[in-house]
């Protein structure tokens, strides 16, 4: 069975598509998030957009707020909270939350990463769902790197992941998570063998489909 190296615990859903894809997940973990102590960019919100489990956990989220929650994962780490959860974990499917959810518009903080994609910000320019970006949390690299374990190919889960899995994948397949990620390995100078859409399914379906390369 093929190895595949991802920064994911072997309990986390993308370690169980990893599976059934025929692959065995191997934890590798390049980056780490840290909180940035900032705090909520202005007071009295309708509600807190959250993007990530690791917004979920860093963010200063102020008490009483509900939440908006991209997937499952980011919900089950608001646990205590009014929670909403999108029906389908990517920024589209939460915009269609949030428009759903205050139907009137109103001011909703985005916990949101320093490097996170702003499709949000994107649609909601111009509309009654006014978005105050929230930079939470930042990802960097580990000092000093752990050892690369035993594996047939790495999957980059962000730009800087890809960054850092470039120089060091040699002859291993590498994939992408969303196509940011992909850009990220084409401009650091390491062709990716495939990327898919942020979406469990999708890597499942991008996994089987090399798993006999």
């Amino acid at each position: 069975m093929k190895r595949l190296g991802l920064a994911r615990a072997l309990d986390d859903a993308l370690c169980q598509a990893v599976r059934e894809a025929g692959w065995e997940p191997v934890p590798w973990f390049l980056t780490a998030m840290t909180a940035t102590g900032a705090e909520p960019p202005a007071a009295g919100a309708d509600a807190v957009i959250v993007l990530s489990p690791a917004a979920a956990r860093l963010a200063l989220l102020p008490p009483g707020v509900p939440c908006l929650a991209q997937g499952e994962a980011t919900a089950r780490a608001l646990a205590g909270r009014e929670v909403r959860v999108s029906a389908t974990p990517r920024a589209e499917g939460l915009f269609d939350l949030l428009r759903a959810a205050y139907p009137q518009g109103g001011s909703f903080l985005l916990a949101r990463a320093e490097r996170s994609r702003e499709h949000l910000e994107q649609a909601a320019a111009g509309t009654p769902w006014r978005l105050l970006p929230w930079i939470t949390h930042r990802e960097g690299p580990i000092e000093p790197p752990p050892a690369m374990p035993e594996l047939d190919g790495v999957l980059a889960l962000s730009p800087l992941q890809a960054e850092l899995l470039g120089p060091r994948s040699g002859h291993l397949l590498r994939f992408a998570w969303g196509q940011r990620t992909q850009r990220a390995f084409l401009q650091a100078g390491y062709p990716d063998d495939g990327w898919c859409e942020p979406d469990a399914s999708a890597l499942r379906r991008l996994l089987a489909s090399r798993s006999n390369l």
